[in-house]
């Protein structure tokens, strides 16, 4: 009877801290997402997985990301005109080198 007692034990700490990490919450609210959906998808593993992933992005984190995105998309517009103005320098830099190397 001691070893059931310590086997309960161990599985309502294990409750608990799945609770208390969100877990529970998560794993909930995916199946509800799945027993919602009008057509049941023929692989109910992969759409756990999916939808399981996408749960656990706090809203503050995808803030987060999104403006980061952002923010590189920014940079990325930046140093393609940057790059686009270098080579338009490299091309005069060429052409008069061309023209002074003609020249003599």
């Amino acid at each position: 009877m001691a070893h059931y007692r310590a086997s309960d034990s161990k599985r309502e700490h294990f409750r608990r801290y799945l609770e208390k990490t969100g877990v529970v919450d998560s794993l909930t609210s995916v199946f509800v997402s799945l027993y919602e959906q009008q057509e049941k998808p023929a692989n109910a593993l992969e759409f756990v997985k999916q939808h399981l992933g996408a749960v656990g992005l706090a809203s503050a984190e995808t803030e987060n990301l999104l403006q980061e995105v952002s923010d590189l998309r920014q940079r990325c517009a930046h140093l393609e005109e940057e790059n686009k103005d270098l080579k338009e320098r490299l091309h005069q830099y060429e052409a008069a080198s061309e023209d002074g190397g003609a020249a003599n």
